[in-house]
């Protein structure tokens, strides 16, 4: 079998490619892979995160479409040859950029297309012609609808992260396309995870497949070092500072479960002095893409993500990755701890276990893996801002360096008092001219007058009988309108 890319029968634009980003040696997916697509057979590939299956389909599929090369500028002469699908926005920026590399040096186009941006731009590109289109599927819909992009003469289709893409929540969209699609094709699958349920389905879109597995199903990196520590919930930000100091790390992915605590964590770190950035699906995609790229650059420290983040991010050396939250679905677990760890180097994966739930969860990783898992016991070194609170408490209760409690008090009585005599002192009292007439006592008057408006309504007497009470007189609210005279 070989194990160099010399060996390989790439055109020389390919070879080219290949030899100028300093691929020399091919990982087992490649090695099994590439001989297999460049034949033309369905292939389902399953192995670890962080092995190359990116190059293991791109480069055959480049290959087998170097026959529809052509220099026209007809968009007609350029159609959609090779569809490859993908979960996330990241991950579909991540492979085209990989494939424009390895299709540098040939006349074949590429273009990639994914929600969160302007579909302006992308509606040009794909108006111009593109042999190889790698998009997400919710976007693809859109540019399929909007007859922006027609895929009647696809030859190639590839999913990766094929156990994602056919989950439920994916699979709806997959169908649609899927049905666009010519029924004869050649239909690759790539991940590194595959649930027995996931086999069963992807068999339904495969013609005789070639299935290849260069490790054991759902496997975890050899390379990775995993810690499970049992952390209270309270105290999960605690022992990330710790595991940090003690190991040294300078950079990791932290995972989260909800976009909500992703948010509130990575303001808290933060706050902490730690240069933190967030990544989850509330955030605009040009937000997503500043995150990613300063991450790269090593302008931030910890990149606190949901598991969008968790699917075939390639980001050289990075040390290690934290799950703060275990996460739900055990497959998830692998494809988080495979952002450290990649292309053979040693990377460390530390998990925080919090209550019943959290246990369960892990039980779930348990049976995927195959795997014991042993819950430590996390030891805290002396918390240097728990110290310098200690230290303060301390120093208050003894009174060392500061006044005692009836010092201060008397000392803030008597600058009171000074500041109150010298305010006195800086202003003059004027005493205004007072009225004669409120300073005498109230005094009632000597008979009772009956009231003016009494007196004003009195009728003319008339001869009544001492025997009728007359009636009291009390005030109107309103005066009573004058009689109408007709």
């Amino acid at each position: 079998m070989t194990t160099s890319f010399s060996h390989l029968s790439l055109a020389e634009p390919l070879a080219r490619a290949v030899a100028e980003m300093g691929y020399e040696s091919m990982t087992p997916i490649q090695a099994q892979a590439i001989p297999v697509v460049l034949t033309g057979k369905d292939v389902m590939g399953a192995a670890q995160t962080g092995t190359g299956k990116t190059a293991a389909f791109s480069l055959p599929l480049l290959q087998r479409l170097l026959k529809h090369e052509n220099s026209s500028t007809s968009p007609a002469r350029h159609p959609v040859r090779a569809l490859v699908l993908l979960p996330t926005r990241e991950l579909a920026d991540q492979v085209a950029q990989q494939v424009k590399l390895y299709a540098k040096y040939t006349q074949l186009r590429s273009a990639v297309v994914f929600g969160g941006m302007d579909m302006k731009p992308q509606t040009a590109e794909l108006k111009r012609g593109v042999e190889v289109l790698v998009a997400t599927p919710g976007r693809l819909l859109d540019h399929i609808e909007a007859k922006n992009a027609v895929l009647n003469q696809v030859e190639y289709v590839v999913l990766d992260e094929a156990d994602r893409m056919l989950d439920i929540g994916f699979l709806p969209d997959l169908q649609r396309i899927l049905s666009y699609l010519p029924k004869q094709r050649t239909t690759l699958l790539f991940s590194a995870t595959f649930s027995p349920e996931i086999k069963r389905l992807a068999g339904s879109y495969l013609q005789d497949p070639v299935t290849i597995e260069v490790a054991r199903s759902n496997a975890t990196a050899s390379t990775v070092e995993q810690h499970f520590y049992g952390v209270n919930d309270d105290d999960k930000r605690r022992a990330l500072h710790q595991v940090l100091r003690r190991q040294g790390i300078k950079q990791a992915f932290v995972f989260v479960n909800s976009k909500l605590g992703c948010a509130r964590l990575a303001r808290s770190l933060d706050r902490d002095g730690l240069k933190t950035a967030a990544l989850h699906g509330d955030k605009s995609q040009d937000e997503r893409l500043k995150a990613l790229d300063a991450f790269k650059k090593g302008e931030v420290d910890l990149l606190v993500c949901t598991d969008v983040a968790a699917r075939g991010l390639d980001i050289k050396d990075v040390p290690a990755v934290f799950n703060m939250d275990i996460p739900f679905n055990a497959e998830d677990y692998v494809h988080r701890i495979g952002r450290t760890g990649r292309a053979g180097a040693s990377g460390l994966a530390v998990s925080f276990v919090g209550g019943n739930n959290d246990a369960r969860l892990v039980a779930d990783i348990e049976k995927l893996i195959k795997k014991k898992i042993e819950v430590e016991a996390l030891e805290y070194d002396e918390d240097r801002p728990r110290e310098r609170i200690n230290e303060g408490r301390r120093m208050y209760q003894q009174g060392e360096g500061r006044p005692a409690p009836r010092e201060r008090e008397r000392e803030r009585t008597e600058a009171t008092a000074e500041g109150y005599g010298r305010e006195r002192r800086s202003y003059r009292t004027h005493s205004a001219p007072r009225d004669p007439f409120f300073d005498q006592p109230y005094q009632a008057p000597a008979v009772d007058a009956a009231p003016a408006w009494e007196a004003a309504a009195k009728a003319p007497a008339r001869a009544i009988s001492s025997n009728i009470k007359p009636k009291r007189k009390v005030a109107a609210l309103f005066k009573a309108a004058d009689p109408v005279v007709s």
